[in-house]
């Protein structure tokens, strides 16, 4: 019986470009891994496409305070509406550490969101002060290796 390869989605938020750079790290490592691949902006996508993949990684930036960003609203809302059981997620994104207390605040959120829907933790939060660095990109292997390690304990 031949196995199908694992499938992913990748949905990111940016404004400076920090979040996609973080995505397309995440990318490359879920492609080299042999996955197939979609890459989403936030705002040209519906929370019903994650149904459709094994993983599902989200990668926002935090506004000002602690924000969610703009054009992610309807997709955050819609996340408490979706069943994604055994869906195997991670959550990643840049922010400044310049904001403190509130510094990736929006990845909290997205996690609080998406638990309720059955969805698989395949990692911790990773927080990326600004652009990532070639040492976040080490971190971020790690990230996805644990969410694909997961994914396929449960084929």
């Amino acid at each position: 019986m031949t196995q199908h390869p694992l499938s992913a989605q990748v949905v990111f938020a940016t404004i400076t470009g920090n979040n996609e750079a973080v995505a397309d790290i995440i990318i490359d490592q879920l492609k080299a891994a042999g996955l197939s691949v979609k890459k989403s902006e936030i705002s040209q996508t519906e929370v019903e496409e994650l149904q459709q993949v094994d993983i599902a990684i989200i990668v926002p930036y935090t506004y000002d305070q602690g924000s969610l960003p703009d054009e992610g609203l309807d997709f955050f809302e819609d996340l408490a509406d979706v069943d994604l059981t055994g869906v195997v997620y991670g959550i990643a994104g840049s922010g400044d550490l310049y904001y403190g207390d509130t510094y990736c605040l929006a990845l909290d959120s997205f996690e609080k969101q998406i638990q309720p829907t059955g969805a698989i933790q395949g990692a911790e939060i990773v927080r990326i002060n600004l652009r990532p660095s070639a040492e976040d990109a080490v971190i971020l292997k790690l990230f996805t290796d644990q969410i694909i390690a997961k994914a396929q304990a449960l084929k």
